[in-house]
């Protein structure tokens, strides 16, 4: 019996409706299922396809794909009424995506999220706002969204973007956290990572961040051992 996840995805918004990748998904043999958001510019395909590293075969992927490949328009730095409707519709079409994973017998303790670049700042954002006791949840390349705009003066660590306010009401209690980034990427400050890893501890997360050095914004072997690592963890 295999899961049964309409092609497109649902949610609300633009990003409703838009395809969706489905690989592996045989209930009897997986163990668990990984629900992959790629980056801007990015495609399902190339989520889908970072599992052929992981050589775990008892996984249930599913990647949906972005209205026009891009969650929204702006940086994640921005405000965050910069960035609607995208952001709130692809919050929605993760929140369904594991809405029907659930109905299928994947509930939140046998699903991961795993996200890159913007994909991994909305899969990373998705984990906080919505608190559920998830297998793993890795950001390559990415930090928290925040929710709601901060008051400072721009910081140039913020690439002269405003703090955010990072107020969730949920608790992750144990749940594993990878935040990667490199040490200079043009697009995720390394402040922001920080910050979203000291924010999801103190939602009671298991954070581990890991900065890569020099110049880059891509995904490195470390990120793809840390994954292969907790998803193989059958305790």
């Amino acid at each position: 019996m295999s899961v049964r996840l309409d092609p497109r995805t649902t949610g609300h918004g633009p990003h409703a409706g838009q395809r969706l990748v489905v690989a592996g998904a045989r209930l009897e043999t997986d163990r668990l299922a990984v629900v992959m958001t790629h980056g801007r510019g990015g495609s399902p395909e190339d989520m889908v396809g970072l599992t052929d590293h992981l050589a775990l075969p008892d996984l249930a992927v599913v990647a949906p794909e972005a209205a026009f490949r891009s969650w929204w328009p702006d940086s994640f730095l921005a405000p965050l009424e910069a960035n609607e409707p995208g952001l709130g519709s692809g919050l929605s079409v993760v929140e369904a995506l594991l809405d029907d994973l659930a109905e299928q017998g994947f509930g939140p303790e046998r699903t991961v999220l795993v996200g890159f670049s913007q994909g991994a700042c909305l899969a990373l954002e998705a984990a906080a706002r919505l608190a559920r006791p998830f297998r793993a949840v890795a950001a390559l390349s990415g930090g928290l969204i925040g929710t709601g705009d901060g008051d400072g003066p721009p910081r140039d660590d913020l690439y002269g973007r405003r703090a955010k306010l990072f107020d969730y009401a949920g608790r992750l209690d144990g749940v594993p956290v990878l935040l990667g980034c490199h040490q200079h990427d043009p697009h995720i400050p390394l402040a922001r990572v920080r910050k979203s890893a000291d924010v999801l501890r103190t939602m009671g997360a298991s954070a581990d961040t890991l900065v890569i050095p020099g110049t880059g914004h891509g995904i490195v072997a470390d990120e793809i051992a840390w994954l292969r690592r907790h998803l193989n963890d059958r305790a």
